[in-house]
This record gives structure tokens, sequence and C-alpha cells, in this order.
């Protein structure tokens, strides 16, 4: 196989993993994924932005068998789905030299026993030049990592940008084709990985906006020839902006809990806001996610085992509270036997977040009249605070 040429001395060298469908034990990964690694071949040298997953090795080394040489591996992120076939490589070429920001080198050192020498740091901005092709390193903390950074090739206006304006999505073809199954497959990834770094993201795409970009390539899924659409939907995204939108996670065992749910479903639907269900004993995690990119409102639903919240309601408020959505309000609607602390472990598990708990609906069996106009009020409430927001 011979790497994909992007531009004159662009290549992509990456490998396409088809039927990968969970990611780091936790990511549904509906559509595969891939590895991208990048070969820049300058007048006098060479360099390998990032490689791949240990497990696509022999495709990325396969790709190398074209070079005669290489002098450098730029390990834009440690995490080993980008940085774990730096070994195997180095093997293949033992006097290139890895290139990492500062906390980057610590990690490799960590992760994959790469020994101090072989890897030299660059500072933010510096540049390395390979001979008519000028890489310029960007260090972009906390997206997702600490360590990481971006490499713009100034020649070519090409912005390699490592996990941002990733997706999870095995193609036949290295360039967006379908921006519609790129865009979801994209806004599932932020809302999985990036949307806890939403601040962080939007000061860094203020320091691309200074750059000419033609070609955005990321680390995972297509290389995108229109950076405007993809960064655009990024900036709508990471943005404050909100939805009239409530999203309830729920569960229930024989029905009370989801009598609750269809109540409040009706009762905010009749009022004009819109509903995003998700059953979490069937749901897709990321499906999840995604809707809590501009939400105002989560409600959990959930019936008690034993003296507490359903477990997979409890993981759903554990993600939630990690993700760290734009949620301004939140509540939880629930039925007991004979007692328990369901409610109180919800809101627990949302300690991270700054949204307002509404008034919870706990019900004793299942659901009276009574409780009904208490779910009736809850949906009024939600309702207030959207009107507030200038959202209805």
């Amino acid at each position: 196989m011979k790497p994909k040429k992007i531009k004159e001395g662009v290549y992509w060298a990456g490998a396409e993993d088809w039927d990968r469908r969970l990611f780091d034990s936790l990511i549904p990964l509906p559509d595969g994924t891939s590895y991208n690694a990048y070969i820049v071949k300058g007048r006098d040298k060479t360099a390998l932005i990032d490689t791949v997953d240990p497990a696509k090795a022999r495709t990325l080394l396969t790709f190398l068998d074209s070079l005669e040489r290489l002098d450098y591996i730029v390990a834009q992120h440690a995490e080993q789905d980008h940085s774990g076939t730096i070994p195997a490589v180095l093997k293949k070429f033992p006097s290139a030299m890895v290139v990492s920001t500062p906390k980057g080198k610590e990690f490799l050192a960590d992760l994959l026993e790469l020994p101090p020498e072989a890897i030299t740091t660059v500072a933010d901005n510096e540049t390395l030049d390979l001979g008519g092709k000028t890489l310029e390193f960007l260090h972009t903390p906390w997206v997702h990592w600490p360590e990481t950074m971006s490499t713009y090739l100034k020649e070519d206006a090409i912005l390699f940008t490592c996990d941002l304006f990733g997706s999870h999505l095995a193609s036949s073809n290295i360039y967006v084709e379908d921006i519609a199954k790129v865009c979801e497959a994209s806004k599932r990834y932020y809302a999985e990985v990036m949307m806890p770094f939403r601040s962080t993201i939007k000061k860094h795409m203020e320091r691309f906006d200074k750059l000419r970009i033609d070609i955005i390539a990321p680390s995972h899924g297509p290389v995108h020839r229109d950076p405007k659409c993809i960064m655009d939907y990024h900036r709508e995204w990471a943005s404050d902006k909100l939805s009239n939108t409530v999203v309830i996670p729920y569960a229930t065992m024989h029905g009370s809990t989801e009598a609750l749910v269809e109540r409040l479903t009706d009762c905010l639907v009749e009022k004009g806001v819109f509903v995003d269900r998700f059953n979490t004993a069937v749901t897709d995690a990321g499906k999840l996610a995604m809707s809590l990119v501009d939400a105002p409102t989560i409600v959990f639903g959930t019936p008690t085992i034993l003296i507490g919240a359903h477990p997979f309601v409890a993981q759903a408020a554990f993600m939630v509270n990690a993700l760290r959505p734009k949620v301004k309000f939140a509540s939880v609607v629930g039925s007991y036997g004979w007692g328990g602390k369901a409610v109180e472990q919800i809101i627990s598990a949302l300690s991270g977040m700054k949204a307002e708990i509404l008034a919870p609906v706990a019900v004793k069996g299942r659901p009276k009249e009574a409780d009904y106009e208490n779910i009736e009020r809850l949906a009024s409430d939600i309702v207030s605070r959207h009107n507030g927001l200038g959202l209805i």
C-alpha cells in the first residue's frame, strides 16, 4: 500500500478500523473509527505526524515502507490510539526523533517507556523547517488531555488538529463526502470527548481564526477540505446557545416511573417544549451525550432499587456530571415502595454541575392524581425557566 496524497509532499498514512465498536471500553462506535497519521516530506527532512493504535501498527508500517528516511515523529497526543505505534516506528527508523510538548514527553515516557533522549520538546509556536515545508506547533492543552498540540503546515495551510474536529467514522475515502453524516459523527465525538472543555476549545479556535486554513486534518475521521463548515459547527456546539429541549434519561421496572415520564413528556410537549427521552436500559450513551450539547434542562426518572437509584440512571447521572454540559436546570422523578434515597443519590451525583435543582417528584407505588398534578407543576416550572431564557 502507498500513502494517499493530500497535497504535494503531504500524505495520509493512517488506518481504518471498520469493526471496532467500543472505544476506551466505554464509547460506542456505531461506524467504526480511523487512526490518522500523516507524512510530510520536505526537501531535506521528513516528518510523521502521529501514529496509529497498536492494533493497526502493521498498516502504518506498510505505508512507511515507501520512505527512505524518517527524521521526526510528531506526537501531538500521548494517548495510545495516537502514540501507541511510536516504538515500532522507532524500531524501523531508529534515528528518528520524537517531537512533543514538555508535558507530552512526560506522558510518553510513562505510557510507552520511551527513553528521554529519544524525545525532543517544542515550545508553543515553535517551528520546524523540513526544507520548503515548515511545521508550526500550537499547544492546545485540555483538548482533551493537558499535553495536546496541533501542527500547522504553513506553506500548504493544513492544520493537523489531533482530536479536535475529529469523528469516529471509518470510510473508504479519506475526505469528507457526506457532510451531514460526518457532522453527526463529529457532534457525537464532541459530546463524548470534548464537551467538558468547551471554554478551552473556544480560546484555541480564536487562535486558529488568525491562520489561513485550507484543510483540517484530524486524528480520527475524514479530512476536511471545507474547514469553515466543521469549525462553524464546533463554534455553535461550544457556544452558550441553548435549545428549547428537555432531556429525560430514565428507567422503569414495573411501569410507575414510566407513567410519570409519560405525563411529564405530554405536559412539556403541550406547552411547546421539545423532549428527548432515553430509556437507559437500551439507549446508546453517545446519543444521550449528543442531546446534552445544547439542552438547558435534564430530568432523571428512576425507580428505587432497595434504597437507591436504578444503576443505569445513576450511571447516566455520573456521565452527565462528568461531561459538564450547558444544563441550567435539573430534576428527578421516580417511584419507591417503602422508602429510600434514590432522589438524593441522583442529585448528589450532579455535584459538579451548576444546575438549579427543580422540585423533584417522588411517588410511593403507582402514581395518583395528586402525583400527576406535581408532575404538571414541574412541567410548568420548566416552561417558566425556558421562557426566562427566551427559548419559548
